[in-house]
């Protein structure tokens, strides 16, 4: 049977956002987190995680866009900031990206989730999607497969025939564009992903009205992001929109729309191969061979 894995973004952008998070996984509402390590807060909200249920996997969203890095990064972030999406994809398009910056950076981000954890990730995936960008993904996996071979990574594309029967057809197409190949290269790792991947919308719209959409299509290992929360940072773009599916899903029948999707919810954290084993942080120097042979590539 399908199963849906319904994971929340960006645990640690703010405490409202942490602690709505929890409340909901705590509700039976998710089964699946994603945090954001590099945030100032990280460590103190990591201590939320301790309250959620044991069948709610808890993985590591690499942040490579808007937020201040662990690490120096003067070519990438010169003025301590990291660039904008559109930025980076295009840098990445190019093959121009500094990569031994970059792969500091995500050392340092999963340094960062074992030291609050005491243990890897269950799955890796990463902020506005930059961990499947080309270049970088090669960095990403490298890093997977040494740190957590057996968690899975997020692959955010799915079948045409999937996507037309959910919102923002556009939105998704560009996503699966912009990452083409991700899965192919995860595999060449053998490193498991989801099977299909929904969520997308503008976050305007009438998120209770568009959740049921989200799992049209679905098959294997369905994955469905949502991004509620509370409170507001200045510069939070989507704050409404996260009070919005916050309120929305605390009140939605979620196992039982997945049920009439064909699905299991919120099932065990069970990893694609097996029970997620829970591993020690050590290789620190994984990435080296894959930055070297990325840098190799820009050059060419």
């Amino acid at each position: 049977m399908s199963r849906l894995i319904l994971c929340a973004d960006d645990f640690a952008y703010s405490r409202g956002v942490s602690e709505t998070i929890v409340d909901l996984a705590r509700a039976g509402k998710l089964n699946a987190i994603s945090c954001m390590t590099g945030m100032p807060g990280w460590h103190e909200d990591s201590l939320l995680l301790r309250t959620v249920p044991p069948h709610v996997q808890i993985g590591l969203h690499l942040t490579l866009t808007g937020e201040r890095p662990l690490t120096p990064m003067p070519e990438l972030a010169p003025r301590g900031v990291l660039p904008d999406i559109n930025t980076l994809q295009r840098r990445a398009a190019r093959w121009n990206l500094p990569f031994g910056e970059i792969a500091d950076e995500i050392r340092a981000q999963f340094a960062a989730f074992v030291q609050a954890m005491g243990r890897a990730p269950d799955f890796v995936d990463g902020h506005q999607h930059a961990h499947a960008l080309p270049g970088i993904r090669e960095i990403v996996l490298a890093e997977v497969a040494c740190r957590a071979p057996q968690s899975w990574v997020r692959a955010c594309s799915d079948r045409l025939s999937a996507m037309v029967q959910r919102p923002f057809l556009g939105k998704a197409i560009g996503s699966s564009f912009h990452t083409r190949g991700f899965r192919r290269a995860a595999a060449a790792y053998g490193i498991a992903t989801n099977d299909s991947f929904g969520g997308h919308y503008d976050f305007a719209r009438d998120y209770a009205g568009i959740f049921h959409r989200f799992l049209r299509g679905g098959r294997g290992m369905h994955l469905v992001m949502c991004h509620p929360g509370a409170g507001a940072r200045e510069d939070d773009t989507i704050a409404g929109a996260r009070c919005r599916e916050a309120e929305t899903l605390i009140k939605l029948p979620i196992a039982d729309m997945a049920a009439r999707a064909g699905m299991a919810f919120p099932g065990r954290a069970e990893g694609l191969r097996g029970s997620v084993a829970r591993r020690s942080e050590g290789h620190f120097h994984c990435a080296a061979a894959h930055v070297a042979a990325a840098s190799g590539r820009a050059a060419g």
